[in-house]
């Protein structure tokens, strides 16, 4: 009886050491700290992605002791691969991953719309920063019949893109993009900008319009108020804008640094040496500046404008056509000198 009591014992003793085990062996492969980045650090999931890849980065990425655990949990759990931007912390365990992962937590990021110039640019531009291809969101933004679904034609669809930084997931599509798009310009268009477009008698497009040429015209965010206040003295006058950059537009060369005679016989309405009024559309995206600037133009009575002879950036403002040729003259005769022609 007794010998049969210490081989129960035994049996019970090697029962909990083996449970033990079991549950030690468990612990460190699922909930100690496995994970150790020097800082908080981004997993990112695209659609080439396998399981096996995903190993691989997160291997990488987190500086893992051991996948073991989250291979299990993988394997027993059926985990499907989930595009996005997955944080990985310091002392993170394989459930705590498994689980952001699997469940499709995401991180969000920062994405930067910019003030550009051509749609190709912008497709760059977001590709860059996204999950979404250049080609993907090119398609979009050159096809007429979308854009027209979201209520802009190829020259008015500049306007629709409010440069700024905005909180998204990585892998957003194109279209949800373009749905943000819209939301965020309703929502910078508030009433109070609406109001002031409303006192200028002008649209959000020919508010745009006129932007896109001030942020062309000038780099110097003081300048820009000032820029603003002499085209829309031109605008109400009835004076032909008279814009290089629009000439630029027209002649879809931007790196134009002295714009010729011979340039100016371009026949577009974006010529507005040719043609009174403002072009079909904006010429770039604008930034908020020159929105806000021509929503708030200088108030003065300048009429012309052209570029400092000592190419600082800035320019030389004038209210008469004889004190703006001696200015113009001045620049030339710089232009000259740098035997700039072109």
């Amino acid at each position: 009886m007794a010998k049969k009591k210490k081989i129960f014992i035994t049996i019970f003793i090697i029962g909990l050491i083996v449970v033990g085990a079991i549950a030690g062996t468990g612990w460190y492969y699922l909930l100690s700290p496995q994970f150790h980045p020097t800082k908080t650090a981004y997993l990112y999931i695209d659609r080439d992605d396998t399981m096996d890849s995903v190993y691989t980065k997160l291997q990488k990425v987190g500086n893992a002791d051991d996948l073991t655990g989250f291979r299990l949990l993988v394997k027993y759990k059926k985990m499907n691969v989930r595009t996005g931007r997955y944080a990985i912390n310091r002392n993170d365990n394989a459930r705590t991953v498994f689980n952001r992962l699997s469940g499709g937590l995401q991180s969000p990021v920062n994405v930067t719309v910019p003030s550009v110039r051509t749609w190709d640019k912008m497709a760059r531009a977001i590709s860059n920063q996204l999950m979404i291809d250049s080609a993907e969101i090119a398609s979009r933004l050159y096809d007429s019949e979308y854009i027209s679904k979201l209520g802009y034609d190829k020259e008015s669809l500049y306007c629709l893109f409010i440069p700024n930084t905005y909180e998204v997931y990585w892998n957003i599509s194109a279209d949800d993009l373009l749905e943000r798009m819209q939301r965020e310009h309703e929502h910078f268009w508030n009433k109070d900008r609406i109001a002031k477009a409303n006192a200028l008698n002008m649209t959000i497009e020919q508010i745009c319009t006129v932007a896109s040429i001030v942020d062309e015209e000038t780099n110097d965010s003081a300048e820009k108020p000032t820029v603003a206040g002499l085209y829309l003295n031109r605008v109400m006058r009835g004076m032909p804008l008279q814009a290089d950059p629009t000439v630029k537009f027209a002649l879809g060369d931007f790196e134009i640094r002295r714009v010729t005679n011979r340039d100016l016989e371009i026949d577009s309405p974006y010529n507005t040496y040719k043609y009174a009024g403002l072009p079909p559309g904006p010429i770039r995206i604008p930034s908020i500046k020159a929105i806000d600037s021509v929503l708030d133009p200088g108030r003065h009575n300048y009429l012309y404008m052209c570029a400092k002879e000592d190419f600082s950036g800035s320019h030389n403002f004038a209210t008469t056509l004889a004190e703006h040729m001696r200015n113009a003259r001045k620049y030339q005769q710089a232009l000259n000198q740098r035997k700039i022609f072109r």
